[in-house]
């Protein structure tokens, strides 16, 4: 007689892969994430520990009346590990030169809690690195309403759209001119002539 053996998936956490957010000194971030990575080739444990990231997005600074685009830390003090929370892939991490522990953990040896999908793709989404597109009903030149955020009910008109980052140029009036500013495309709303 086959024995039925029901799997709970929030017990059963180590055969699936999910994010989890790891503590680090502030700073060393990038470090971090090359120990990580050096750890995971030399201990062999690839099918463990997938994606190591170092949350960034692109920033314009102006020096000397320059331009100057440089990465910004959008977490400074943490790193995001696509990883199956084995007991060694969890040893490795926790043990990594510059690593503080995980966010979402009891402590005394509880297991953490992963990131949630929905606030994961909205991170990559922010990076560009996101392989979920949305489908928007706007194009260039189309007039839409800004749903959230700042400019929550303003409208404009859309000027550029960048597919891989999910970020609109919407044409807003401010102080009695047109600006150009940069929403998401899920808080933008095509508006229909009825």
């Amino acid at each position: 007689m086959a024995e039925n053996k029901e799997i709970n998936p929030v017990i059963d956490d180590e055969h699936q892969k999910r994010w989890y957010v790891v503590n680090t000194y502030s700073g060393h971030e990038n470090r971090v994430k090359e120990n990580l990575e050096k750890r995971v080739e030399s201990m062999g444990i690839q099918d463990s520990l997938f994606r190591i990231l170092v949350a960034e997005e692109p920033e314009i600074e102006i020096k000397n009346g320059k331009q100057i685009e440089k990465m910004k830390n959008m977490f400074p003090g943490y790193i995001f590990v696509e990883m199956k929370m084995t007991d060694e892939a969890w040893y490795v991490v926790r043990n990594t030169p510059g690593v503080t522990g995980f966010i979402g953990s009891s402590g005394g040896g509880a297991k953490p809690f992963p990131v949630s999908p929905v606030e994961m793709e909205s991170i990559l989404r922010r990076m560009g690195q996101s392989d979920k597109k949305v489908v928007v009903e706007f194009q260039v030149g189309d007039e839409v309403r800004i749903m959230t955020g700042p400019f929550s009910g303003m409208e404009g008109k859309v000027s550029a759209m960048n597919d891989q980052t999910q970020i609109a140029s919407v044409l807003i009036m401010l102080f009695g001119r047109e600006t150009p500013t940069d929403i998401n495309y899920n808080d933008l709303q095509k508006i229909t002539e009825e």
